[in-house]
């Protein structure tokens, strides 16, 4: 199915057109501004629906537009106004379709691949155009990948960090990693201690009474002393003495029954044996936050090789599914992030062979509707456009193109937004 007759008023910069094509090639030429893509625009809104349609789609002083492509089998006209669309669709015999835009759908390919501009895109942007023809979408897969990505740098970035926490704690070689309980220890020291107080405190006590008693005595041999000087004092001295000496008797009495001090316990021993129990310890615990750190880098790891795994996989799903889609055009290929043409990439191939290759992708992508929209020609010279037209005489296909020329002698020529000339 191709286009028999294109009739398009007050579209974009185009006043009234009526084009018939003749031939593989229809060239639409003229100056720029003149209103040569208006043309390939209305070709293809009459077809593709409202949603790409411009926002100013009719002309400056015009109150609407239309459009009205005669396919052969199937008439298809748009009317539009500032308030929106309106899209019939009959058969030849003039019946009309009750879902016209759902039936224009399943007639239409790829309109919108420009094989001239395919050829000028990036070679990744080349790849994601011809994996969309091939229907292949792998935005899921590589979505997926990227997360994996991410997590894995996070999880590796994790294992470093803690093989780097392992590797800089340094312990004494051949130490064995077994813990000593310094609980007796710590209980012995609080023992001796106790006991040594107890021993400092009856000596503290034996040593004020004897204190005392030499005091007492003193005051007795003074009394003694007063009593041959003052013979009236005498016995009140006397009876002074006797209490005395009876209070020194008693407190020497006292201190023979005092218990003898208890023996003082030497901590250093158990001061050394703490300060080695607990060095051990210490260097235990090193060992075991050596060993948790490398247990913790073993687990971050797995978790790594698993999104490594998973990312690999989806890659390898990812290349079957592109081994086994259909290409349009035999020996095209996916390389990576560029499509190939018989194992090379695609961009090195010659401006002839790129052209032609993109021709007929585009023909096959659009295997009902028989026509091939090219929005920018000018830079087609003769050879090119006499291939192009050569391909699509033998494989039956329609291509419509824009061309910048302003010797009025090719192609259906527009001027101010109509055809002053249509040239063999």
């Amino acid at each position: 199915m191709k286009v028999v007759t294109l009739i398009a008023e007050n579209v974009k910069k185009l006043r009234a057109v009526e084009i018939t094509p003749d031939g593989a090639v229809v060239a639409i030429t003229g100056k720029n501004g003149a209103g040569k893509s208006s043309v390939l625009d209305a070709l293809w809104w009459a077809l593709a629906g409202t949603k790409h349609i411009q926002a100013v789609p009719i002309r400056k002083g015009a109150s609407k537009a239309r459009i009205k492509l005669d396919l052969g089998e199937l008439v298809v006209e748009r009317k539009i106004s500032k308030s929106g669309s309106q899209l019939t669709v009959k058969s030849a015999d003039g019946a009309k379709y009750a879902s016209p835009q759902g039936m224009l759908d399943e007639l239409l390919g790829a309109l919108t691949f420009d094989p001239l501009a395919f050829v000028n895109e990036k070679p990744a942007d080349q790849l994601e155009q011809l994996k969309a023809i091939a229907g292949l979408d792998f935005d899921e897969v590589d979505t997926a990948n990227e997360v994996d990505y991410m997590k894995r740098l996070e999880i590796n970035r994790e294992a470093k960090r803690l093989r780097a926490s392992a590797e800089s704690i340094e312990v004494p070689a051949d130490t064995e990693a077994v813990a000593i309980d310094t609980g007796p220890i710590k209980d012995a020291m609080a023992a001796a201690a106790e006991i040594n107080s107890k021993r400092e405190r009856q000596q503290a006590d034996k040593n004020a009474l004897a204190t005392r008693i030499e005091g007492v005595e003193e005051l007795a041999e003074g009394c003694k002393r007063k009593a041959a000087d003052l013979r009236e004092a005498a016995k009140r001295e006397e009876h002074e003495q006797t209490k005395h000496e009876q209070l020194a008797m008693e407190l020497r009495r006292k201190l023979v029954e005092m218990p003898t001090p208890v023996k003082a316990v030497d901590v250093e021993e158990l001061r050394s044996k703490l300060d080695a129990a607990e060095e051990q310890n210490a260097i235990v615990d090193q060992i075991n936050k050596k060993a948790d750190y490398m247990r913790r880098a073993r687990v971050e790891e797995e978790k790594s090789e698993k999104l490594t795994s998973a990312m690999r996989q989806r890659d390898d799903d990812k290349a079957q599914a592109i081994a086994n889609a259909p290409m349009p055009v035999e020996g095209l290929g996916f390389g990576d992030g560029y499509v190939t043409l018989n194992g090379i990439p695609f961009e090195q191939a010659s401006t002839s062979e790129q052209l032609r290759v993109s021709a007929s992708i585009a023909m096959a992508a659009n295997p009902k509707l028989r026509v091939i929209r090219i929005k920018d020609g000018s830079a087609l010279d003769s050879d090119s456009m006499k291939a192009l037209g050569d391909l699509a005489t033998e494989k039956d296909y329609q291509v419509w193109i824009e061309k910048v020329d302003e010797s009025g002698k090719v192609g259906i020529v527009i001027e101010d937004g109509a055809v002053v000339a249509v040239n063999e």
